[in-house]
């Protein structure tokens, strides 16, 4: 447990696996985003933009992933600026990205990939999986450094 206990009980159970939880929510979150990409598609394709509705569970994992990117913060400082301002724009390019299917969806266009979000989660990806796996790469890292 970190010498600093914000959150009491919450830092005694997650407090030293919080990068492994943040890895977690970040792959739920890709999973999710997939899963909305093929339901506003096929909500385009059967109703046009107007039928078009975020999806529920991707909308919760960002919500989550907000959370635990700011939990993480509380916890490791450095590490955690980090991944919130990588998690807040990740969080922001989803909320655009869906607006730009919908312009699509009204154009009568087909609905491209939102790679603006797809960019952002790789690189949060990409961050949280060197937090939270650094013992990989320590060994190389530290015959390095």
């Amino acid at each position: 447990m970190p010498p600093v206990s914000l959150f009491g009980p919450l830092d005694a159970l997650v407090g030293d696996h919080i990068e492994y939880v943040l890895l977690a929510v970040v792959l739920a979150n890709q999973v999710t985003r997939i899963l909305a990409h093929r339901q506003h598609v096929q909500q385009a394709a059967q109703g046009g933009a107007d039928a078009m509705t975020r999806s529920l569970p991707h909308t919760v994992s960002n919500v989550l992933l907000v959370l635990v990117s700011f939990y993480y913060l509380t916890l490791h400082h450095h590490g955690g600026i980090v991944a919130s301002v990588l998690v807040l724009g990740l969080f922001i390019t989803d909320f655009f990205e869906f607006e730009a299917r919908k312009v699509e969806a009204r154009r009568d266009i087909p609905l491209e990939r939102p790679k603006g979000a797809i960019a952002a989660s790789l690189l949060t990806l990409t961050y949280v999986g060197y937090q939270s796996l650094f013992f990989v790469v320590e060994p190389i890292w530290t015959a390095l450094v």
